[in-house]
């Protein structure tokens, strides 16, 4: 089978792709600082004669594989790490002090990079054109959508697009997706509430931020259970607070930052305005004063085109057997591969790497988080076969 000797071509360079794959989780790169992780996938590029362009959204490269003209479809990985500090027992864990690769990024690079050269070993075949989009800058960052403004598909335009994300809830040798919405909407908020301090003996001299922003916490929660549809979704979290450092001052002002989400932008939106509202409104009925922001960038949702899942599925079948896909419900985390589906059908699939024989159990954003690298191969295979099967190969 076609999707088959894929998979045992991947398989046969499992270890060039594990090596790479390790190299990057050595050297953790956080958002629009990925220079060495840049550099390591331009050098990879060179070794296998693709042609590329670099510095896109400051550390971004795209590569192009086949004739350079229409039909062109699109793959993409994201390259950064997060402030995280590692506490696994690889052998090959981070080397860099408070920065971990605990999203998968560096799995996601080293898989594109092995579709680049299984693809590269079938240019002779090609029917057209394939980008690789290696990303800058997903956790926050906003890297896909500064790619899309440097007009990454455009010339010629991308007309499908696929991306893998490796996924802890799902055991090693399966994949999951949904059609429609998968993933949310997504922004931050930051929140001063401000009042009067004084000592803390004396309250009634003081106008109490802390207070007041225990009752904008507990009352933000009511507009999820209470406003939003119970057969919606949506999602307020705070998730830091300061104020005050001393154990019987009153601080003056107490600082609050957290997330919103939600399953379309209407009702993200709806959230962000209901939230300051409520804020403000609190605020002033307990004498403080607050100021509400949303900092950072809004990450649309992630919609997946149903027909391009759809011949993700078909293929995935052939690779995996079918009893290997599932569809699973949106969930509530972000993506900016939700930049690129707003213009083009696309399809983002959850690739498993879970395997409690080897502690690969944690979910990504923990400190103890490991991937299952016998999946490695797995999505460099289905990279190849999305770009060779929309191209009509």
């Amino acid at each position: 089978m076609f999707t088959q000797n894929l998979l045992d071509a991947a398989r046969s360079h499992s270890d060039w792709i594990i090596d790479i794959r390790r190299q990057l989780h050595r050297h953790p790169e956080l958002m629009y600082e990925e220079v060495r992780t840049s550099q390591l996938v331009c050098d990879t590029l060179t070794e296998l004669g693709i042609s590329f362009e670099r510095g896109i959204a400051e550390t971004g490269v795209v590569a192009t594989l086949g004739t350079g003209v229409s039909p062109c479809v699109a793959l993409r990985a994201d390259m950064d790490a997060l402030p995280i500090q590692e506490q696994t027992d690889v052998p090959f864990r981070s080397e860099v002090d408070g920065r971990m690769h605990a999203c998968g990024h560096d799995c996601h690079t080293a898989m594109l990079l092995g579709a680049a050269k299984l693809l590269s070993e079938r240019q002779s075949e090609s029917r057209g054109t394939v980008k690789l989009l290696f990303q800058p800058a997903e956790e926050g960052g906003a890297g896909g959508k500064r790619m899309r403004e440097a007009g990454v598909l455009d010339a010629p335009r991308v007309e499908r697009i696929f991306g893998l994300h490796v996924w802890p809830q799902l055991p090693t040798g399966t994949i999951g997706s949904r059609p429609g919405t998968f993933l949310a909407a997504a922004g931050e908020i930051d929140i001063a509430i401000r009042g009067k301090g004084g000592h803390a003996a004396m309250p009634h001299l003081c106008i109490d931020p802390v207070v007041t922003s225990a009752k904008v916490i507990t009352e933000l929660q009511s507009i999820i259970s209470r406003e939003l549809d119970p057969l919606d979704s949506g999602v307020i979290s705070i998730t830091t607070i300061h104020g005050g450092e001393a154990y019987n001052v009153i601080p003056p002002e107490v600082k609050m930052r957290g997330t919103i989400r939600a399953l379309t932008m209407d009702r993200f939106r709806w959230l962000q305005e209901r939230a300051k509202a409520v804020i403000t409104h609190i605020a002033a009925a307990n004498n403080c004063e607050a100021d509400v922001s949303f900092p950072g960038n809004d990450y649309p949702p992630t919609v997946n085109d149903a027909s391009v899942w759809d011949s993700v599925q078909n293929f995935a079948a052939e690779m995996l057997g079918r009893e290997a896909i599932q569809e699973i419900p949106a969930v509530m985390g972000g993506e900016d591969f939700a930049f690129y589906t707003e213009e083009v059908p696309g399809c983002f699939v959850a690739l498993g790497i879970r395997n409690e024989d080897l502690g690969c159990t944690f979910g990504v954003h923990h400190p103890c988080f490991k991937a299952d690298e016998a999946a490695l191969p797995i999505g460099v295979a289905l990279h190849t076969a999305f770009a060779l099967q929309s191209l009509g190969q």
